[in-house]
């Protein structure tokens, strides 16, 4: 098939290539110059595992980048994968997606009587915002406007493992409205779905979003009632892993998302959480679990903190925070838990030192008034305190680093581990605290 992604992040490309990668050709669009050049480089504008790869085997074969929606009305299908960034409520900026999808219709203005096209809206969006979008692709089209439809198919990608879970997905979600929308939109998944036994979920585009938001709050509060718990355990000198690791073997439950910690950060659950809520209270419902799950979220960087104050005084002492980006595998640091506990340890007068593998530049926009390590033990050296946050794998590997730290004056001697992802081995030398064990 000849498919047109509109919009080139996190997303739009990563659906860009995973398709031209099962032999669609595809057109991905975007508004900025230097990543439709990047794009037709073979070049990743993001950090993803397995992307560049993609990129680079399809660009200037299968995968093409434009500024321009003249392919739109050549394609079987367009994709819309613009951004919705959240506003000061918690509520989603639709203004991005409407002008996209106000532009591909547009673009189909032209459709012959006899043509059809599809519009997908990849993008995530609350089901009321569903009929906003098909509304911007209808003022659009004008009089070709009956001859587009517009369906839903959310996505349901971990940043880190973008790549594999587009290629092997717990599940499908097709959202549409005729038979005809429900046939043209699975057709692109046809030669990734062959052989492989995924359950494809078959709806209308607004209860196909509301899965979307339904799945990601599902995990959001899982995490959050793990931590609740963990909270609770850690009062009891009872170890939190050691319980939730029981409860995981009841079948109703699953042993996933029970690791208590720092919280879950990202661009996803936070946002999503927060749009949901924004909505609820739109159509006159206050939801006080979706509540409960960001106000438990947003305490666990207070209580690591609270944990470090518990031991040492970091005022004018070197602090080392371990991990900046919000997951390993990626760079990315929106709704980092590693922010708020910067910026807790800068109001206590501490000098921060920070490293993490890979989003230590990205962090450097945001705080560049902070030190940078090129390495764990480059961040460990004199420091009084440690922090962990992210749980890479090199961090389990620490052990001698922690003999180049140095205790504090107004501490009980030996420096102080605060372990947020409890992937640091408690070892001589240093006082270590788990979060919530």
């Amino acid at each position: 098939m000849d498919v047109t992604v509109v919009g080139s992040g996190y997303v739009g490309t990563t659906l860009a290539a995973c398709l031209a990668d099962v032999d669609h050709d595809v057109t991905a669009i975007d508004i900025d110059p230097e990543v439709v050049a990047a794009l037709n480089e073979g070049r990743a504008t993001i950090h993803e595992p397995g992307l560049d790869d993609l990129l680079s085997r399809h660009a200037g074969d299968r995968l093409h980048a434009t500024t321009s929606y003249d392919p739109v009305p050549e394609s079987d299908v367009t994709f819309l994968a613009v951004g919705t960034p959240s506003n000061d409520d918690g509520s989603i900026d639709l203004a991005g997606l409407s002008a996209a999808a106000e532009t591909t219709g547009e673009a189909l203005a032209g459709l012959s009587e006899n043509d059809r096209h599809l519009v997908v809206i990849k993008s995530t969006i609350t089901p009321p915002g569903v009929e906003t979008i098909r509304e911007a692709v209808r003022r659009g089209a004008g009089p070709a406007a009956d001859r587009i439809e517009v369906a839903t198919n959310p996505e349901f990608l971990r940043e880190g493992s973008a790549v594999d879970d587009f290629k092997n997905p717990d599940k499908v979600v097709f959202g549409t409205s005729s038979e005809w929308a429900a046939e043209r939109l699975e057709t692109p998944y046809e030669p990734l779905l062959a052989g492989l036994d995924v359950p494809i979920v078959r709806t209308d585009p607004e209860t196909a979003m509301m899965i979307k938001y339904a799945n990601n709050a599902t995990l959001a509060a899982k995490i959050s009632l793990a931590n609740d718990l963990g909270n609770v355990c850690k009062r009891f000198g009872i170890d939190a892993y050691e319980v939730m690791d029981a409860v995981g073997l009841d079948d109703r439950i699953g042993a996933r998302f029970l690791r208590s910690g720092v919280g879950y950060g990202g661009s996803c659950f936070p946002k999503d959480v927060d749009a949901l809520r924004a909505a609820a209270r739109e159509a006159g419902y206050e939801p006080p679990l979706l509540d409960a799950t960001v106000a438990v979220n947003d305490g666990q960087p207070d209580r690591m903190l609270d944990l470090l104050d518990d031991h040492v005084d970091v005022a004018g002492e070197r602090v080392a925070v371990l991990g900046l980006a919000f997951k390993p595998g990626t760079d990315d640091i929106r709704n980092s838990r590693a922010i708020p506990v910067i910026e807790g340890l800068r109001t206590r007068g501490a000098d921060v030192v920070a490293y993490d593998p890979v989003a230590t530049a990205n962090t450097r926009e945001r705080l560049p008034e902070i030190e940078y390590a090129d390495s764990a033990a480059g961040a460990l050296d004199g420091a009084t305190a440690a922090l962990v946050v992210t749980d890479w794998d090199e961090f389990a590997a620490l052990d001698h680093e922690f003999d180049a730290m140095e205790g504090s004056a107004t501490g009980r001697g030996e420096p102080v581990v605060v372990d947020g992802r409890r992937i640091v081995e408690r070892r001589e030398g240093i006082r270590y605290e788990g979060l919530t064990w």
